[in-house]
């Protein structure tokens, strides 16, 4: 093959793979548009603030990264724009326990028992998402995570029908700029697989279960 329509062929594939991974992340930024806010006033209210999971320090304790997400949660609790926080995360073995120590950490904060659910089996966005729909009767929710993380999680929650805008917490300028760029690069595979996973095969989250209560006190004042 002549040498530049070799090239031709190349430089097409090439834009082939880009265009596939980066339309997910384009389709799912659009159906987030107008969802989303940096600011806890500018979000109208909701019934829970939903907290995805995002790591344990070796100690057990809530990472840095969790810590940002619960203390945006708190906030909105404490403005009256959620009347409780529903907390996932990853619960697979007894030595590792996110919701335990989400809650832990928000009651250290002043936020009752009785604003706090717990669920065990978020092992990631999806069934964060899922979950709370089928397993806890979500049916509107201020979604609360980082902001190259939450155009996913808004689009996730609304496609298994919660009502939900996200409440984004500050990432490029306040985490490390190589963890950045990794995120934000690992976020154009998660993207495709969102779709995946809610606009395509609408998977089954890796466990269900019975209803469970979803716990709801309103701050007072």
């Amino acid at each position: 093959m002549p040498r530049r329509p070799r090239a031709r062929v190349v430089a097409g594939g090439v834009a082939a793979l880009a265009l596939m991974l980066l339309l997910p992340l384009l389709i799912i930024r659009t159906k987030a548009h107008g969802r989303m806010a940096g600011d806890p006033e500018a979000l109208p209210h909701r019934a829970v603030a939903l907290v995805p999971g995002a790591g344990l320090n070796a100690s057990g304790s809530v990472s840095w990264f969790l810590r940002d997400r619960l203390d945006g949660a708190i906030a909105l609790y404490r403005l009256g724009k959620v009347d409780g926080l529903l907390l996932s995360g990853d619960n697979h073995v007894e030595s590792y326990d996110e919701p335990s120590a989400m809650r832990a950490y928000a009651l250290r904060k002043g936020v009752p028992p009785g604003a706090i659910t717990l669920d065990y089996a978020g092992f990631d966005t999806y069934d964060t998402c899922a979950r709370a729909s089928r397993i806890f009767g979500v049916t509107s929710a201020i979604v609360v995570t980082q902001g190259y993380h939450l155009p996913r999680a808004v689009y996730l929650c609304r496609s298994v029908g919660i009502d939900a805008v996200g409440l984004a917490i500050a990432d490029w300028g306040h985490v490390p700029t190589d963890k950045m760029v990794h995120y934000q690069a690992r976020e154009v595979v998660a993207d495709a697989k969102a779709l995946w996973d809610a606009g395509i095969v609408r998977r089954e989250p890796k466990f269900l279960g019975g209803r469970e209560p979803l716990h709801l006190q309103p701050a007072a004042g």
